[in-house]
């Protein structure tokens, strides 16, 4: 079961790209938040952090929050305040990225000082990738971005709100396992992916689905059956256009595969581009323009296999058509990428972005 349904309200549509595909919804460029539920599309840096503030503190009954990286402080304050009023909040923060650095520690301080019930995300998994905000177990945010100012400011992310029930029901069940450290499977596969269940699969299956057009924007190329799935969509004939963002925030360890990944695709008539007006942290793929796919897992082995991770697969036609028209203007603004050889460091640096060591794709 995908997410489908009305959105309860949507603004200005934006001008399309020149390369017209052949069934086009009409993309929505704003949202604005004024029902507490609905299936509903944030786009950053476009629309800040202000509708995530909105639905934390739509929260009637209960908060669960479950975060790579959380700091900031707005969202903190909201979410403290959702417990001041009375809600059982309950909060699971990653304790430590894949090298070791912690971003949560002075998070998980203030809300422990706060009353809220937190702890640190399940020892099962070396990383707790996910972003996910549950509210009062009717509406579920899945997002691209971590709950951090830069991800509303410097980078192209997304997230989708679902009130689907039967993804929130596994949402709050994948909550609860986490939380009590104990193993989950997904028993049906209700359009939510998850890492180190189901993901690679359906997203490869997702890709398998594309029969005119497939569009790509995702910051890591590190995982050989993805490549395969992909490169297979364009020798059947599938336009398919990455939208990639180069070297940045990929590790010493990643570049070579996505160097690699990204020049082998385009051998295959893959058209690669590189995103020039924000930095591309965003994981999302979409098909002929009637479903996408959006979550926190990279292309990435570990993403598939060793970490948590949460992905949704999106079929409304104003949220895929708003995606449509977002991806359409980062492509228009990107310019062809040639991926220089990973076995040639000094060709590797790029500088078009500042660097930002804290931007490091897991």
């Amino acid at each position: 079961m995908t997410l489908s349904g009305r959105v309860r309200r949507v603004t200005d549509v934006c001008e399309s790209s020149p390369r017209v595909p052949t069934k086009r919804p009409s993309p929505v460029l704003t949202s604005s938040i004024v029902q507490p539920y609905g299936p509903r599309l944030i786009v950053q840096p476009d629309d800040g952090l202000g509708p995530v503030r909105e639905f934390i503190e739509s929260a009637q009954q209960s908060l669960f929050v479950k975060q790579f990286t959380f700091t900031s402080e707005d969202l903190i304050d909201a979410v403290i305040e959702r417990r001041q009023a009375g809600i059982d909040v309950r909060v699971m923060l990653n304790a430590a990225r894949s090298g070791g650095d912690r971003a949560n520690d002075e998070t998980y301080e203030r809300f422990t000082n706060a009353g809220i019930t937190v702890q640190w995300a399940s020892p099962k998994f070396y990383v707790t990738h996910e972003k996910s905000i549950v509210v009062d177990e009717k509406a579920a945010l899945v997002a691209t971005f971590n709950l951090c100012e830069k991800y509303f400011t410097l980078t192209r992310d997304y997230g989708v709100i679902t009130d689907d029930p039967h993804h929130v029901a596994q949402i709050v069940e994948v909550f609860n396992a986490d939380w009590n450290h104990v193993d989950w499977v997904p028993s049906v596969y209700e359009g939510l992916l998850w890492s180190n269940s189901n993901s690679r699969f359906h997203m490869a299956q997702f890709i398998d689905t594309a029969t005119q057009r497939l569009d790509v924007q995702h910051p890591k190329y590190v995982d050989a059956v993805i490549l395969d799935h992909l490169a297979a969509a364009s020798q059947r004939g599938v336009k398919v256009h990455v939208l990639c963002g180069g070297r940045h925030g990929i590790s010493d360890w990643d570049v070579l595969d996505t160097f690699a990944s990204l020049r082998t695709l385009g051998r295959f008539g893959v058209k690669v581009h590189k995103q020039k007006n924000l930095r591309v942290h965003a994981k999302l793929l979409i098909v002929d323009d009637e479903k996408a796919l959006v979550g926190s897992m990279n292309i990435d082995r570990s993403a598939f296999d060793l970490r948590r991770e949460l992905g949704v697969e999106v079929t409304d036609p104003a949220i895929v058509g708003r995606l449509r028209s977002v991806f359409d203007q980062d492509w228009e603004l990107s310019h062809h990428y040639q991926p220089p050889d990973p076995l040639d460091p000094s060709t590797h640096h790029e500088d078009d972005f500042p660097h930002d060591h804290e931007l490091r794709h897991e």
